[in-house]
């Protein structure tokens, strides 16, 4: 049975039916702290920490597990299952998309809805595949952030916020990355941006929100044009705003994009 404190399992809320929020590389669960009171009066709102992050317990981070986002799935099945959820509407923001995506594949029965918020299935580009960067750039980029991960950090982090008129979300975005552990930041970096997942999307059969920023550094308009066009039940909503973060630098309209798509599923 999996323990639920030691991964900072929080649930709130008023409702019946259970909606999963996950956070993004070098964040946790805080980071949804101005979308998930919106959920709170119709649904049962379940937050946590991905294993190294927040207030999860990261002597439970073995990096031989975990090198895949396999695990990360199989973990947010068992929590799911250990608080007797059904018919889960699962929200993933960035690589969690992809985690949320490996759950709903595996689990169709637990899992009926998917919101995916500036997800990528693979950031390098491929033969007939724009993913943003070359392979080598992402590696280079691992260099850097192997030999220097807090200045990577404070130069990274205004860039994925992209929001110079709020300073302050930049620096709460460089706060998160430097408070975790660097070890496990460097190695979750390598399984985030070397993934390809694209095969494994193909696989999704939930009704799917694809939210996505103008302006997002990490993810093209091509990466998500893909994704709608290759995924069997893919909505694309792109908000008007910039970054890769908008639930944290725009969460009205994140909030409103995720109500609209949810409400045809709440009235029946």
């Amino acid at each position: 049975m999996i323990d639920l404190e030691r991964h900072g399992v929080s649930v709130t809320g008023n409702g019946q039916q259970a909606i999963v929020f996950l956070h993004g590389y070098g964040c946790d669960s805080d980071m949804w702290r101005d979308v998930v009171p919106a959920f709170d009066a119709d649904y049962r709102v379940i937050s946590y920490d991905l294993v190294g992050y927040g207030r999860s317990d990261a002597a439970l981070y073995d990096p031989i597990r975990y090198a895949c986002l396999q695990a990360y799935a199989e973990d947010l099945i068992d929590i799911l299952e250990a608080l007797k959820c059904e018919n889960v509407i699962a929200v993933g923001h960035s690589v969690s998309a992809m985690i949320i995506g490996l759950a709903a594949t595996r689990r169709p029965d637990l899992i009926s809805r998917l919101v995916m918020v500036c997800p990528s299935p693979s950031f390098a580009n491929d033969e007939g595949y724009e993913g943003g960067f070359e392979r080598q750039e992402l590696l280079g980029l691992l260099d850097i952030l192997d030999v220097n991960f807090m200045g990577w950090a404070q130069q990274m982090a205004p860039k994925i916020m992209n929001a110079p008129h709020r300073p302050e979300l930049s620096d709460a975005l460089t706060d998160s990355f430097c408070r975790t552990d660097p070890d496990i930041a460097k190695h979750f970096a390598k399984v985030t941006f070397l993934q390809d997942h694209r095969e494994d999307v193909k696989l999704i059969k939930q009704p799917t929100l694809l939210l996505q920023c103008h302006d997002d550094i990490l993810v093209p308009p091509a990466v998500r044009t893909w994704m709608e066009t290759n995924m069997y039940d893919a909505k694309l909503q792109v908000l008007d705003t910039t970054g890769h973060c908008p639930h944290i630098s725009a969460p009205a309209p994140t909030v409103a994009a995720i109500h609209n798509f949810l409400r045809p599923a709440v009235a029946a």
